[in-house]
């Protein structure tokens, strides 16, 4: 960089009233000067930006819409495996292994998030939940993969196994040590050309009032990742796209990596979605019960159109509500795991105009605790309140943007298809504990519907991925005993 062109860059961000970012500069040395430069660099209109967040905040304090506005999705965009025919379930899978066979199918795995709430700084995916086999959710997910090319391989009689692209977004902290690991596995024993990884973006964080941009350091700024909505940016940015469009995929499952029971590259999700013609579809779970903190899937019956409403916005009287067709259940129950079918031509044309207006994607406050410098004292702190603001972007925030025939939900079996790792182990809930249990639970559950025994009636048996994807395969268990921490 010129020193004309790093001045453009300083003046840039005092016209933005940012001078504490160079409160330091003069004391750096020529590369700490061109580092912090560097970084500063990326954010082309600081001015705006400080706009985005007063506008963010805002955002943040009007009301939540009126809950009457919220009620179920039509029937015409619903199914749910606890109850459909095997005929229709079969078909839908059929369609799923044709696109897996054909080479129209990716995978997309969110894994941007570091283990801290577990204790750990690895990446999340890289965590052991403490299964028989010690394996991580990576292996785990990568065994998946390996396995349901092979069933794609074996229902066709193909001559070599399909391979599905594997796009993994990572963020700053955790690329470099998510690569590392997939190296010191040998990729898992998938086609280390199968796997892409790119990097979500990043923000910078902000004071309490939003007006100002913390120092991480006396030459970096503090920044965090975009949320996972940043997701739509990540995918232009990285021309991921164009890689998609370039190979042929047509269909993309997208996932979390905290997710231990994930069905990757789910057939019958697939296939439901390429049924029903949808350009975005999702899975839900059944809501636990009517305190649980999820976000919904819902109609706004005023706009007609697919949302999510956060268990923060929603009522205690609509929570509470019973669905007055069925008095066992809730009336709205459609938990969000983050589980989503996109078309690729649905990104392909509408994520230039997602990340182009905040009407799609609109930027939410977090108030945090965030380690910075202290101007006053001239010390790095770390705070034991929230100090500051990190801004990011919600996923499901496009959501309203999709024709509503365009939209499908699929409710499946919580038991069967999500526990996901977000607490350390002492929590209530979603912990590696549970995790591990619910793992080995349905593990056991298969194992005993084709007929395996067990020494004792609270024994639990790991089911490899590589031995069955969801239960198939296994009627040579029958008349076997198995006791507790076998491994199949």
């Amino acid at each position: 960089m010129t020193i004309e062109s790093n001045q453009s860059i300083i003046d840039l961000f005092k016209n933005a009233n940012q001078e504490q970012i160079f409160k330091y500069f003069d004391e750096l040395n020529l590369d700490e000067q061109n580092s912090l430069i560097k970084q500063l660099s990326k954010i082309e209109n600081p001015s705006n930006l400080i706009k985005t967040v007063a506008k963010a905040i805002k955002y943040s304090q009007q009301n939540s819409e009126e809950n009457d506005i919220f009620t179920q999705l039509p029937n015409e965009q619903t199914a749910s495996t606890l109850d459909l025919d095997d005929e229709v379930l079969l078909n839908w899978s059929n369609l799923g292994f044709e696109a897996i066979s054909k080479g129209e199918v990716a995978i997309l795995l969110m894994a941007g998030g570091q283990g801290t709430r577990l204790g750990s700084s690895d990446p999340k995916g890289c965590f052991n939940i403490n299964l028989p086999s010690s394996k991580s959710l990576f292996e785990i997910q990568a065994e998946k993969i390996i396995k349901i090319e092979k069933l794609t391989q074996s229902k066709y009689n193909l001559s070599t196994k399909p391979e599905i692209m594997w796009y993994i977004m990572t963020s700053g902290p955790t690329r470099e040590s998510t690569e590392k690991f997939f190296k010191l596995n040998n990729y898992f024993n998938l086609n280390s050309k199968q796997i892409k990884f790119f990097n979500q973006g990043t923000l910078p964080c902000f004071n309490l009032s939003g007006d100002k941009i913390l120092l991480n350091s006396k030459n970096s700024i503090c920044e965090s990742p975009d949320g996972n909505g940043g997701l739509y940016k990540a995918l232009l940015e990285n021309k991921i796209i164009d890689d998609l469009n370039s190979k042929k995929i047509k269909h993309i499952h997208m996932y979390c990596v905290d997710n231990s029971l994930v069905k990757v590259a789910d057939p019958i999700f697939l296939g439901f979605a390429i049924d029903k013609k949808f350009d975005l579809a999702t899975k839900v779970v059944r809501k636990r019960d009517s305190s649980e903190s999820v976000g919904l899937i819902v109609l706004n019956d005023k706009l007609k159109r697919p949302c999510v409403i956060e268990y923060s916005e929603i009522s205690k009287e609509l929570s509470e509500k019973i669905d007055p067709k069925d008095s066992s259940l809730l009336f709205l129950r459609a938990a969000n795991i983050v589980n989503h079918y996109y078309s690729v031509d649905l990104l392909t044309k509408m994520i230039p105009k997602w990340i182009k207006s905040q009407e799609f994607l609109p930027f939410h406050i977090a108030k945090k605790k965030i380690p910075c410098i202290n101007l006053k004292t001239n010390q790095f702190q770390k705070p034991t309140e929230p100090n500051g603001i990190k801004l990011e972007q919600f996923i499901f925030d496009v959501f309203p943007s999709i024709e509503l025939s365009k939209f499908g939900c699929l409710e499946v079996d919580r038991n069967e298809e999500f526990s996901p790792l977000k607490n350390a182990d002492g929590a209530k809930n979603d912990t590696p504990t549970t995790c591990k249990l619910h793992y080995l639970k349905r593990g056991t559950k298969w194992i005993i519907e084709n007929g395996g025994i067990l020494e004792n009636k609270d024994d639990l048996i790991e089911v490899m991925p590589l031995t069955s994807y969801s239960g198939e395969g296994l009627e040579f268990v029958k008349g076997q005993k198995f006791k507790n921490g076998d491994i199949i």
